[in-house]
């Protein structure tokens, strides 16, 4: 039986701890090492089988020139106010200069001309769209190879090259585009770090001990450690996006941190009834455990789901996330539970600070009932009605900005003036237009048809979302030829997606007719509305698969049909209310300052089924851990509203702990610069406060009360083919172990009972 297995492993680490210590030790220098000496960067490929786009940039590649490759833009203008490029003076000078300076840069394959243009006449430059129509701003497009040949190293050549020239030029200059948004350091170093201080703060004020604060957070570090080394490796063989780390790290310190929690709360339990603390360990990794297993397993399983989507970038995100998860899971039955022998019978005391904030309490979480939660929960259970009515209402109220969702991808044009990404981004729309930041490539095959190429130019010229086409480039050797199309629009808006839907169903189909030729549109704005588009075609099969599987997971754990029925239910509540918020924070721009949003932005369209797949496995912790306590419960009295009452006030104390460790640690994150990771960090905080209190503390005893014993349903039939191992009730089997004739639960090894 699990449980038999869990308290084997538990009771061998807690007997044994500076050999289960010492492993872990060697596994995590084993996995730094290895990720020194063979791991990779990570690294975005926004791009996915079949798409439009990824048709566009296998065109591109066929011709050999480059283009398929990254891109970074150098925006200049100058400083002398007044003075432009147009002039014969030092500001002209200087730009020659620049332009020739970055093209002899690493890997550089090629840079617009800005500098040549100008000296066939000002309308030449403007026309080419390297210079402003009144001279002020020139950008120069620099071509790099593909991805996969370029490193952090190219990034940082050319940001070393423009902080030199900055100081020697009379020219204001910055800097943006692919390369930033790949190579650049994506954070979350200060926010791990916050995240951290403010969960070793509530563990403190939970335990009053800075032992039993710190064994958790120890267990946390040494799991982050090897999850992140483990993915670092993983990018030296495949590509890893560049949210992995700062996800994991998000995801692993609060789910690492709570699934110890949950364990040090019952191995406290068991202190305070006498049980030395080798036994306790051995049944808090039973116990525990067990819940640990199995909600652990769910985030893994929900996450791994995302493969439906058939996007090969959030495939592998998952995929490093879930590992990151799987040895938390991992550490918490097997280091944890070492830490806890060493520790030995000290946990069982509360410390000084515990003593005097407790002195009139009783001083350890989760060792009886609090009396507070007890009476709290029993009031829902007296008005369940009321109660399931309003606080059911509340969060349908929340999901209702759903309607308004808005997928896409934040631009430049939303990270902090301070960055060099930004100001670029702002003097290019200045200058050229919005559009001109995330032009549309539209890749031609002519197959034969000598006039298709002019039949597309003129009909996307004059389509009212385009701006301007740049001058056609032809590759001799293919025949391909390459339109650079500069919308109205800018990348983010709503309007753009909308010039690539109307380009493609209408514009292009409509100049080419019946000819051979075929005509794909990729860029950086057509990737991610692709990628938005197959997201949300996958996004109901995903959520039916993982809503399927966690109540076949449930009931097998429960032998009951209902309560993974309104689980799954309650859940989806959460998550909706979750999804609510970050629209009325991101979109419609409500608090957005609270967590330095300077302009609003669509949602990133990755993420809604990135957050569905976390927060659902998430979700399931704190279910599977609450109704395993009121599981017991029922097991053992027969009594469905004692039950309840007993096992969500049990549990309430450490439930709220964890859940407060859990916002604080993604909050953190929800500070950081870029957008994406302000997203992870609210939607995740939102839907695990919303789940730990007004879903877990109100909904769930009111819901159980209404449907009494009926909660416990399981058809007979049913019953019959269900496995068994799964449903087995560690406390009660290894409580056997313990009792004497008289019934009573006896000291082990002569440990005095702790009151």
């Amino acid at each position: 039986m699990l449980s038999k297995a869990l308290s084997g492993l538990g009771g061998h680490a807690a007997r044994h701890p500076w050999r289960t210590i010492a492993a872990w030790l060697l596994v995590a220098a084993v996995a730094v090492v290895a990720a020194v000496a063979s791991g990779g960067r990570t690294a975005d490929s926004m791009t996915a089988p079949g798409l439009d786009s990824q048709l566009a940039a296998e065109l591109i590649e066929r011709t050999g020139t480059g283009q398929d490759g990254m891109t970074a833009q150098v925006v200049a203008t100058p400083v002398e106010a007044g003075a432009t490029f147009f002039d014969q003076g030092a500001a002209r000078t200087a730009l020659a200069r620049l332009q020739d300076e970055v093209r002899r840069l690493p890997n550089v394959l090629g840079t617009s001309e800005p500098a040549r243009a100008l000296d066939q006449g000002g309308d030449t430059a403007v026309r080419a769209g390297v210079v402003s129509a009144d001279g002020r701003i020139a950008v120069l497009r620099v071509q790099y190879p593909q991805q996969s040949q370029l490193s952090a190293a190219d990034l940082d050549a050319l940001v070393a090259a423009v902080e030199r020239l900055r100081g020697e030029l009379p020219l204001r200059i910055e800097m943006g585009g692919d390369l930033f948004f790949v190579f650049s350091d994506a954070g979350g170093g200060a926010g791990e770090l916050i995240g951290l201080l403010a969960a070793a703060t509530i563990l403190f004020l939970a335990f009053g001990s800075l032992v039993a604060a710190a064994l958790p957070i120890g267990m946390a570090v040494f799991g982050l450690t090897v999850g992140v080394a483990t993915m670092t490796v993983l990018a030296g063989v495949t590509e890893i996006p560049t949210f992995a780390p700062v996800l994991g790290s998000m995801v692993g310190l609060g789910v690492g941190i709570d699934y110890a929690l949950f364990v040090l709360s019952r191995h406290r339990e068991y202190l305070a009834r006498g049980v030395a603390p080798e036994e306790a360990a051995a049944r808090a990794a039973a116990t525990a455990g067990r819940p640990v297993i199995f909600a652990g397993g769910t985030v893994v399983v929900s996450i791994l789901g995302m493969a439906v989507a058939d996007v090969p970038f959030m495939t592998m995100g998952g995929i490093a996330v879930a590992i990151v998860v799987l040895i938390m899971v991992i550490a918490s039955v097997t280091l944890l539970p070492a830490f806890l022998g060493v520790a030995g019978a000290r946990l069982a005391r509360p410390g000084r600070f515990a003593r005097v904030l407790h002195s009139r309490r009783r001083p350890a979480v989760g060792t009886v009932p609090a009396a507070g939660w007890a009476r709290w929960i029993g009031h829902v259970n007296r008005h369940p009605v009321p109660y399931a009515l309003g606080a059911a209402g509340l969060l349908i109220a929340a999901t209702l900005p759903v309607l308004g969702l808005r997928v896409g991808l934040p631009d430049d044009g939303s990270l902090p003036d301070g960055r060099t990404e930004r100001r670029a981004y702002d003097l290019v729309a200045q200058g050229f237009g919005p559009g001109a930041n995330g032009p549309l490539i539209i890749a031609v095959d002519p197959a034969g048809d000598s006039g298709a190429l002019d039949r597309l130019v003129g009909a996307v010229t004059a389509d009212p979302g385009v701006a301007s086409v740049a001058a056609v480039q032809v590759d001799r050797a293919t025949g391909i030829g390459t339109l650079v199309v500069f919308p109205t629009t800018g990348p983010q808006e709503r309007a753009t997606t909308d010039t690539v839907g109307r380009l493609r169903a209408d514009v292009l189909p409509a100049a080419l007719g019946r000819s051979p030729a075929k005509a794909h549109i990729g860029g950086g704005a057509a990737s991610l509305s692709d990628v938005g588009r197959r997201t949300s075609e996958r996004m109901p099969a995903f959520v039916a698969a993982v809503l399927a599987l966690s109540f076949v997971l449930l009931m097998l754990v429960f032998r009951s049909v209902l309560v993974p029925l309104k689980a799954v239910l309650l859940n989806l509540l959460s998550i909706g209310a979750a999804y609510g918020i970050m629209v009325a924070v991101f979109q419609w721009g409500w608090g957005g300052a609270l967590i330095g949003l300077e302009s609003t932005v669509p949602i990133v369209s990755f993420i809604p089924m990135f957050l569905f797949a976390i927060l659902f496995g998430l979700s399931m912790d704190y279910e599977v851990f609450l109704l395993s306590r009121v599981r017991e419960e029922y097991v053992r009295t027969g009594d469905n509203g004692a039950a309840v009452v007993r096992g969500i006030s049990g549990t309430a104390r450490v439930i709220t702990s964890a859940a407060l460790i859990m916002v604080a640690v993604f909050l953190s994150f929800a500070v950081a610069e870029d957008p994406s990771t302000k997203m992870f960090g609210l939607g995740l905080a939102t839907a695990i406060f919303v789940d730990a209190t007004v879903v877990r503390m109100v909904l769930v005893p009111a819901t159980m009360t209404l449907l009494g014993s009926a909660n416990w349903w399981l058809p007979a039939w049913l019953d019959r083919i269900l496995p068994r191992g799964a449903t087995d009730n560690a406390d009660d089997d290894l409580d056997d172990d313990l009792r004497d004739v008289t019934g009573q639960v006896r000291p082990v090894r002569g440990l005095a009972q702790v009151g």
